[in-house]
Protein backbone atom coordinates (compact mmCIF):
# COMPACT_ATOMS: atom_id res chain seq x y z
CA UNK A 1 0.00 0.00 0.00
CA UNK A 2 2.99 2.57 0.93
CA UNK A 3 4.43 1.62 -2.90
CA UNK A 4 1.00 2.59 -4.71
CA UNK A 5 1.20 6.01 -2.50
CA UNK A 6 4.58 6.39 -3.28
CA UNK A 7 4.00 5.51 -6.91
CA UNK A 8 0.88 8.05 -7.25
CA UNK A 9 2.82 10.97 -5.27
CA UNK A 10 5.69 10.50 -7.19
CA UNK A 11 3.71 11.00 -10.86
CA UNK A 12 1.66 13.68 -9.39
CA UNK A 13 4.54 15.42 -8.54
CA UNK A 14 6.20 14.66 -12.37
CA UNK A 15 3.11 15.86 -13.81
CA UNK A 16 2.55 18.69 -11.65
CA UNK A 17 5.26 19.57 -10.37
CA UNK A 18 8.43 20.57 -13.05
CA UNK A 19 7.64 24.42 -13.82
CA UNK A 20 10.21 26.30 -15.94
CA UNK A 21 12.27 29.20 -14.66
CA UNK A 22 13.57 32.81 -15.84
CA UNK A 23 16.41 31.06 -17.19
CA UNK A 24 14.46 28.51 -19.14
CA UNK A 25 15.68 25.38 -16.92
CA UNK A 26 13.15 23.49 -14.85
CA UNK A 27 13.43 23.02 -11.40
CA UNK A 28 10.89 21.20 -9.01
CA UNK A 29 8.18 23.56 -7.62
CA UNK A 30 7.36 23.15 -3.76
CA UNK A 31 4.03 21.04 -3.58
CA UNK A 32 1.98 20.22 -1.08
CA UNK A 33 -1.23 18.38 -0.01
CA UNK A 34 -4.71 19.36 1.10
CA UNK A 35 -5.80 16.12 2.71
CA UNK A 36 -9.54 16.60 2.59
CA UNK A 37 -11.16 19.15 0.50
CA UNK A 38 -14.53 17.12 0.46
CA UNK A 39 -15.32 14.59 2.84
CA UNK A 40 -17.89 12.19 1.94
CA UNK A 41 -19.35 9.76 5.12
CA UNK A 42 -22.26 7.30 5.08
CA UNK A 43 -24.37 5.47 7.28
CA UNK A 44 -22.42 2.10 6.95
CA UNK A 45 -19.30 1.93 9.42
CA UNK A 46 -17.20 5.16 10.13
CA UNK A 47 -14.59 4.73 7.01
CA UNK A 48 -14.72 8.18 4.94
CA UNK A 49 -14.15 8.89 1.33
CA UNK A 50 -11.53 11.96 1.27
CA UNK A 51 -10.45 14.05 -1.51
CA UNK A 52 -7.02 15.77 -1.29
CA UNK A 53 -5.78 18.37 -3.57
CA UNK A 54 -2.47 19.23 -4.66
CA UNK A 55 -1.33 22.92 -4.03
CA UNK A 56 1.88 25.18 -5.21
CA UNK A 57 3.75 27.29 -2.86
CA UNK A 58 1.37 29.86 -3.63
CA UNK A 59 -1.46 27.56 -2.20
CA UNK A 60 -3.01 27.46 -5.82
CA UNK A 61 -4.23 24.66 -7.13
CA UNK A 62 -1.08 22.33 -9.28
CA UNK A 63 -1.72 20.77 -12.81
CA UNK A 64 -4.40 19.94 -14.39
CA UNK A 65 -6.31 17.17 -12.50
CA UNK A 66 -4.61 18.18 -8.59
CA UNK A 67 -7.76 16.37 -6.78
CA UNK A 68 -8.18 13.02 -5.55
CA UNK A 69 -10.17 10.65 -3.89
CA UNK A 70 -8.82 7.89 -1.53
CA UNK A 71 -10.21 6.08 1.40
CA UNK A 72 -10.15 7.14 5.34
CA UNK A 73 -10.63 4.01 6.55
CA UNK A 74 -11.00 4.83 10.16
CA UNK A 75 -12.57 1.10 11.25
CA UNK A 76 -9.15 0.00 10.93
CA UNK A 77 -7.02 2.92 12.18
CA UNK A 78 -6.84 6.58 12.04
CA UNK A 79 -4.28 6.84 9.58
CA UNK A 80 -5.06 4.08 7.19
CA UNK A 81 -6.13 5.15 4.07
CA UNK A 82 -6.41 3.65 0.73
CA UNK A 83 -6.61 3.79 -3.37
CA UNK A 84 -10.67 3.36 -3.94
CA UNK A 85 -11.39 0.33 -5.64
CA UNK A 86 -12.22 0.51 -10.29
CA UNK A 87 -16.29 0.09 -9.29
CA UNK A 88 -15.88 2.72 -6.31
CA UNK A 89 -14.24 4.86 -8.98
CA UNK A 90 -17.50 4.54 -11.02
CA UNK A 91 -19.78 6.00 -8.08
CA UNK A 92 -17.27 8.20 -5.99
CA UNK A 93 -14.21 9.02 -8.65
CA UNK A 94 -14.44 12.48 -10.34
CA UNK A 95 -16.79 13.05 -13.57
CA UNK A 96 -14.53 15.71 -14.47
CA UNK A 97 -12.23 18.59 -12.69
CA UNK A 98 -11.17 21.83 -14.23
CA UNK A 99 -8.63 24.34 -12.66
CA UNK A 100 -9.37 28.14 -12.93
CA UNK A 101 -6.81 30.16 -10.63
CA UNK A 102 -7.11 29.13 -7.14
CA UNK A 103 -10.60 27.35 -7.60
CA UNK A 104 -11.47 23.69 -9.30
CA UNK A 105 -14.53 22.35 -10.16
CA UNK A 106 -15.36 19.23 -9.97
CA UNK A 107 -18.35 17.07 -10.20
CA UNK A 108 -18.34 13.22 -8.86
CA UNK A 109 -19.33 10.13 -11.27
CA UNK A 110 -22.45 9.47 -8.76
CA UNK A 111 -23.98 12.73 -8.97
CA UNK A 112 -21.99 14.55 -12.41
CA UNK A 113 -24.89 17.15 -12.87
CA UNK A 114 -23.67 18.38 -9.65
CA UNK A 115 -21.01 20.77 -9.46
CA UNK A 116 -18.37 21.64 -6.40
CA UNK A 117 -16.05 23.77 -6.12
CA UNK A 118 -12.62 23.95 -3.92
CA UNK A 119 -11.23 27.05 -2.96
CA UNK A 120 -7.81 27.24 -2.21
CA UNK A 121 -5.77 29.93 -0.26
CA UNK A 122 -3.14 30.84 2.05
CA UNK A 123 -4.50 31.27 5.55
CA UNK A 124 -3.91 34.00 8.11
CA UNK A 125 -1.57 31.18 9.40
CA UNK A 126 0.44 31.28 6.22
CA UNK A 127 -0.64 27.69 6.19
CA UNK A 128 -2.95 26.71 2.66
CA UNK A 129 -6.08 26.22 3.43
CA UNK A 130 -9.43 25.34 1.44
CA UNK A 131 -13.48 25.33 1.47
CA UNK A 132 -16.10 23.81 -0.95
CA UNK A 133 -19.14 25.71 -2.62
CA UNK A 134 -22.40 24.70 -4.50
CA UNK A 135 -25.42 25.17 -5.06
CA UNK A 136 -27.75 23.43 -1.53
CA UNK A 137 -31.20 23.69 -1.98
CA UNK A 138 -31.22 25.83 -4.89
CA UNK A 139 -28.56 29.00 -2.64
CA UNK A 140 -24.83 29.03 -3.28
CA UNK A 141 -23.52 27.62 0.19
CA UNK A 142 -19.77 26.39 1.98
CA UNK A 143 -20.29 22.81 2.02
CA UNK A 144 -20.37 21.51 5.76
CA UNK A 145 -20.81 17.94 4.68
CA UNK A 146 -21.56 15.54 2.38
CA UNK A 147 -23.69 12.01 4.25
CA UNK A 148 -24.50 9.21 2.27
CA UNK A 149 -27.59 7.23 3.22
CA UNK A 150 -26.88 3.35 2.58
CA UNK A 151 -29.85 0.73 1.56
CA UNK A 152 -28.91 -2.76 1.40
CA UNK A 153 -27.75 -2.54 -2.50
CA UNK A 154 -26.80 1.01 -3.04
CA UNK A 155 -27.91 4.55 -1.83
CA UNK A 156 -31.14 5.49 -0.35
CA UNK A 157 -29.93 9.34 -0.53
CA UNK A 158 -27.51 11.76 -0.41
CA UNK A 159 -27.61 14.49 2.27
CA UNK A 160 -25.39 17.55 1.64
CA UNK A 161 -25.44 20.43 4.13
CA UNK A 162 -23.90 23.93 4.23
CA UNK A 163 -24.01 27.24 4.97
CA UNK A 164 -25.73 30.25 2.53
CA UNK A 165 -23.86 33.19 1.75
CA UNK A 166 -26.32 34.60 4.12
CA UNK A 167 -25.12 32.94 6.96
CA UNK A 168 -28.38 29.92 7.05
CA UNK A 169 -28.19 26.29 7.61
CA UNK A 170 -29.15 24.89 4.20
CA UNK A 171 -29.78 21.31 3.58
CA UNK A 172 -30.38 19.02 1.02
CA UNK A 173 -31.55 15.59 0.10
CA UNK A 174 -30.91 14.23 -3.23
CA UNK A 175 -32.09 10.89 -4.16
CA UNK A 176 -30.09 8.82 -6.77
Amino acid sequence: MRLVRFVHALAGALLAGLAASPSGVAHAAQLSELPSVLVITKSSNKNQVHYAALVDEACAPAGQSPVRPYWRMLERGPLVTEPLSDSEQRVLGLEYQEVAGETIQIALRGMPARTFTVHTSRAADGRCASWVGATIAGVPARVASVFVQQKLFGVDYVLLSGVSEAGAAVRERVAP
